[in-house]
């Protein structure tokens, strides 16, 4: 059995999924997780959870709140002593063998200070690892977020990435890419074919959202709004793994704003993705410019979107589950053998 030290980003909830998925298949090892927000609401049901605050992105109409995601920025950036030493004090009294890190500012760096071997799994770091080639108009984006990533999240000794498209990675990177890591739950389940829509939405949306669903000759399944109710063709649900998860495999589509783990558990029941990227989050838009490059869907970056573009999407569904037939969206043995390989050899690989 291993001690293992497990940093997540709090903000929204996929990387915890991601990090729970983990923990859960590693049973025999002792996880205590350090996390913060949403993070800790997920994994604090069925592990230790240490509770330090690191960086937020704060979001408002659907769009990243620039003025408090920098206030909650600078406030960290100024604490960041003070909760690094509460962070050295459980390396110090749990003793990890090895770490592991999603997207986590804190753990990371405490090991490379403190000489423990780090794991990085996460699908941030397909963005600075890989090739990409980028309209222009994204290209700053691209380098802003790059840059965020390289100085506040690039500590660990070793990094896998997890991606539902796999970019070459640049020349001399020492990391490895890997397809999905799925939950058991979805795993579970079947795809099926409904008549339903579903859409998820975890921040408040743009004006005209609404207006947008209703537009859908389908009934719609509408989650992130904490609600049990209907409108005309909106049924509003509140959140459920198991529901979601049954109206996920029996959708025509998702509509959604991209996010990694959605996307990537959708595109494994063979469902597009009709991908509305947060403002300012271009880690959203990059995987919806896959999504088009792939044939798997698209991303409409222009909000509200233009009358014409939900029947344009829907014109083109089945050439859109041709080209997801044949994709690859489930990498849960080669995740699995990756990071149990870290775990047992206490850090001593050689990727």
């Amino acid at each position: 059995m291993a001690r293992v030290l497990y940093g997540v980003h709090g903000s929204l909830h996929g990387h915890a999924m991601r990090a729970l998925a983990l923990a859960r298949h590693f049973s025999e090892h002792e996880f205590l997780f350090v996390t913060h927000g949403q993070g800790a609401k997920v994994l604090k049901p069925e592990f230790s959870v240490v509770e330090i605050p690191g960086p937020l992105t704060v979001y408002q109409n659907h769009g990243v709140a620039l003025g408090p995601t920098v206030v909650q920025s600078l406030t960290h950036l100024w604490l960041r002593k003070a909760r690094l030493r509460e962070v050295f004090q459980v390396v110090k009294d749990f003793k990890p063998d090895v770490t592991l890190s999603d997207y986590d500012y804190l753990v990371a760096r405490a090991s490379r200070q403190a000489g423990i071997p780090c794991l990085s799994v996460d699908h941030q770091h397909v963005i600075t690892f890989c090739q990409h080639h980028l309209p222009w108009r994204h290209r700053p984006a691209y380098l802003q977020l790059a840059l965020v990533i390289r100085v506040l999240f690039t500590q660990a000794s070793h990094y896998l990435v997890i991606s539902f498209y796999r970019p070459p990675l640049k020349p001399g990177v020492q990391a490895r890419l890997a397809p999905p890591l799925l939950r058991e739950s979805v795993l579970h389940r079947h795809p099926r074919s409904g008549d339903h829509v579903l859409v998820y939405q975890s921040v408040p949306p743009f004006p005209g959202f609404f207006q947008l669903l209703r537009q859908i000759p389908h009934p719609v399944m509408v989650y992130g709004f904490h609600q049990n109710r209907r409108e005309g063709n909106l049924i509003f649900k509140e959140n459920s793994e198991a529901g979601f998860l049954d109206d996920l495999a029996a959708c025509r589509y998702v509509i959604c704003a991209g996010s990694h783990t959605l996307t990537s558990e959708a595109l494994y029941y063979g469902k597009p993705v009709l991908a509305l990227p947060f403002r300012g989050a271009f880690e959203q838009v990059l995987n919806a410019l896959y999504l088009e490059k792939l044939n798997y869907g698209r991303g409409l970056y222009r909000l509200p979107p233009p009358r014409e573009a939900l029947a344009a999407f829907e014109a083109r569904l089945p050439e859109y589950a041709e080209a997801i037939s044949h994709g690859e969206f489930w990498g849960n043995d080669e995740v699995f053998a990756r990071v149990g390989e870290f775990i047992r050899e206490r850090g001593q690989v050689a990727w």
